[in-house]
């Protein structure tokens, strides 16, 4: 089985009139502005589904700001879950304006179906301590509903700039991850650098137990070797295939674990195993 674990749909009104949604929204206009950043529907994604093999999907849509369009969009993921079940699994996706309102927002849609919350990004105002505690009460609702799955935007603090890099400290990842590490989560994009302290001697085996990565936008960010290099380091149990479709397809994902020179059972796992053990399928 081949599971995508980072894939954006919006729904229609939003690909049709993303201007429309730009207002207030300094994240989604900073990203989507662009006439080259895509969007995509539902049924635009199975068809690539169908058309890379892919079996399933992990969808989610947007951090807004405003929690009528999260609303929005969260119930667009919550009908096209309960249309095509055997295809997809749906995320609840929101911003922290309120973090009261989040933690209502994630317990009604896990209620509805959703199997998580994410990606959750700060991609202005940075993975910051006050950041970190406004989470609190959205972790506390996937406690309740049996430990569901946590994924958070992360990105390496190096390197070159592009939209959508933020500030992402990893002492406080670290922190998060002492606060709410019992949840399972996943950290988008590599972790942003954080599989090489899975490495330290000390203290660090318990935090990162329940810890996954996925490798979204890996092509534009690093070499084939990351995927045998963090395989390594931290088991490619904990490795997720994720796509962030419609940014890339899987087959350049594909081809890169291949001349990473990764076994076909290594590569089973990252494509869809630990995806489907993560999330009980």
């Amino acid at each position: 089985m081949i599971i995508d674990a980072h894939v954006h749909m919006f729904p229609p009104e939003i690909v049709n009139r993303r201007e429309k949604y730009f207002s207030g929204e300094p994240e989604f206009k900073l990203l989507y502005e662009p006439p080259k950043s895509k969007l995509v529907p539902a049924e635009e994604l199975l068809a690539r589904m169908d058309d890379e093999g892919i079996d399933r999907c992990v969808v989610f849509a947007f951090p807004w700001r405003d929690m009528g369009i999260s609303r929005l969009c969260n119930d667009y993921i919550i009908e096209q879950v309960r249309k095509y079940p055997d295809r997809l699994l749906g995320l609840a996706c929101f911003g922290f304006a309120d973090p009261r309102e989040a933690a209502a927002e994630a317990e009604r849609c896990l209620a509805a179906g959703l199997a998580g919350v994410g990606e959750l990004a700060f991609y202005i105002e940075g993975f910051t301590e006050s950041v970190i505690s406004a989470f609190s009460p959205v972790v506390e609702v996937l406690r309740a509903a049996g430990n569901r799955p946590l994924m958070l935007h992360t990105n390496e603090p190096v390197g070159h700039q592009y939209p959508g890099k933020c500030d992402v400290m990893l002492r406080n990842l670290d922190k998060f991850l002492r606060l709410y590490g019992d949840v399972p989560t996943i950290f988008a994009h590599w972790g942003g650098g954080f599989p090489f302290y899975h490495l330290l001697k000390r203290e660090m085996e318990e935090v990162v137990a329940n810890l996954y990565y996925d490798t979204a936008a890996s092509p534009y960010l690093y070499r084939p070797q990351i995927y045998k290099v963090v395989g390594e380091m931290i088991g490619f149990e904990h490795i997720l295939l994720g796509t962030d479709y419609p940014l890339l397809k899987a087959g350049r994902y594909f081809a890169e674990m291949d001349q990473a020179g990764i076994t076909p059972e290594q590569k089973a796992l990252i494509c869809g195993e630990n995806t489907a053990r993560l999330f009980g399928l």
